[in-house]
C-alpha cells in the first residue's frame, strides 16, 4: 500500500507540520480540524459554530481524499469545556443522524488558537 498525503484549500491549513490527511489504501486518516473557515483564516465564536466549520473543514478533507461523511467509521472530537457537550452535540448528531460513526469525546486543557473544538475522523474511501 502507499501512503498519500491529502491536502485541498477548501479546509483550513494545516497550522504545523501535518498533513491534513493520509490516505493508506481505502482508508482515509483526517487530522483534527480546526474550526477556521478557510476563506477568512477567522474562528467562529461559540461550540456550535465552531463545531459546524470542524465538520466542513472535515468534510473537505474527506472529499478530496474521496471519502465523505457518510463514510466516517470513527471521529474524536477534542472539546475545550465539557459543560458544552450538549451544544456540540446538537450540531454532530444532526450531520451523523441515522448511522452514527463510532466517537470519543475529551475534555483538553487547551486547543490552537484557542479553539472551543477539534474533530478528526477515520473514514474508508467510497467504492464506485
Amino acid at each position: 500500500m502507499r501512503k498519500t498525503i491529502v491536502a485541498t484549500d477548501r479546509a483550513a491549513p494545516a497550522v504545523g507540520p501535518y498533513s491534513q490527511g493520509i490516505r493508506l489504501g481505502d482508508l482515509v486518516f483526517a487530522s483534527g480540524q480546526l474550526p477556521i473557515a478557510p476563506e477568512t483564516g477567522a474562528m467562529p465564536e461559540g461550540v456550535e459554530a465552531q463545531t459546524r466549520q470542524s465538520i466542513a473543514n472535515l468534510k473537505a478533507v474527506l472529499e478530496a481524499a474521496g471519502a465523505g461523511l457518510d463514510t466516517v467509521v470513527k471521529t474524536t472530537v477534542f472539546l475545550k469545556d465539557m459543560d458544552e457537550f450538549a451544544s456540540m452535540n446538537a450540531v454532530y448528531g444532526g450531520v451523523f443522524a441515522g448511522q452514527p460513526p463510532a466517537r470519543s469525546t475529551v475534555e483538553v486543557a487547551r486547543l490552537p488558537r484557542d479553539a472551543r473544538v477539534e474533530i478528526e475522523a477515520i473514514a474508508f474511501v467510497k467504492q464506485d
